[in-house]
């Protein structure tokens, strides 16, 4: 859609050079999409504290994954799921959650379900859940402060989704073995 550079650690402005080179130790190479991040030093600072803060969250690294991969899936981020799924993987997420939610389908797992549903209809619905669904989640075994944790791994993926539509980043060679794509009813 726009031309964005996908920055690197060499050709960053110097206020996004060290979150670059903090991004390369962590997973030995720059992905796309914090070198297209990495335009605007300050967009990249605030996905990476969004990412460590949802990492400090209670919901365990399942749970966390199944948040973000709902979120991307539902914003139609192609890019992302693929990234997701990738990363669930080295999660020990299993395959039928990640393909679930990569197909639309609910989970098996009730809990992991109400955590599915809850995060899709937040980000469908703009941050209006339908009621049942909220009451489904507490059901599940949630508690009250695990929605606004839920909302702050939407807040991850809106921006590193919107990012990845507006730039149209390309796929990573790492995630290529998990390229997904948007479902035809997606705006993307």
């Amino acid at each position: 859609m726009i031309d964005l550079e996908v920055k690197t650690v060499e050709t960053a402005v110097d206020t996004a050079k060290s979150d670059l080179q903090q991004v390369q130790q962590k997973y030995q190479f720059v992905p796309n999409l914090m070198g297209v991040l990495a335009n605007s030093p300050q967009a990249l600072k605030a996905y990476l504290n969004l990412n460590e803060l949802f990492e400090q969250t209670s919901l365990s690294p399942l749970e966390r994954q199944i948040v973000l991969m709902t979120a991307s899936a539902a914003n139609g981020c192609e890019y992302c799921v693929a990234a997701h799924s990738v990363v669930a993987k080295m999660h020990q997420v299993p395959a039928e959650v990640i393909d679930g939610i990569r197909d639309g389908l609910p989970l098996t797992v009730p809990r992991w379900e109400a955590l599915r549903a809850l995060t899709e209809e937040i980000v469908s619905m703009q941050g209006w859940p339908d009621e049942e669904l909220v009451v489904q989640f507490f059901e599940a075994g949630y508690k009250p402060a695990q929605v606004l944790e839920v909302i702050l791994g939407v807040t991850a993926k809106t921006l590193s989704n919107y990012a990845n539509h507006i730039a149209a980043t390309p796929l990573d060679s790492q995630f290529a073995a998990a390229e997904w794509s948007a479902p035809a009813t997606s705006v993307e």
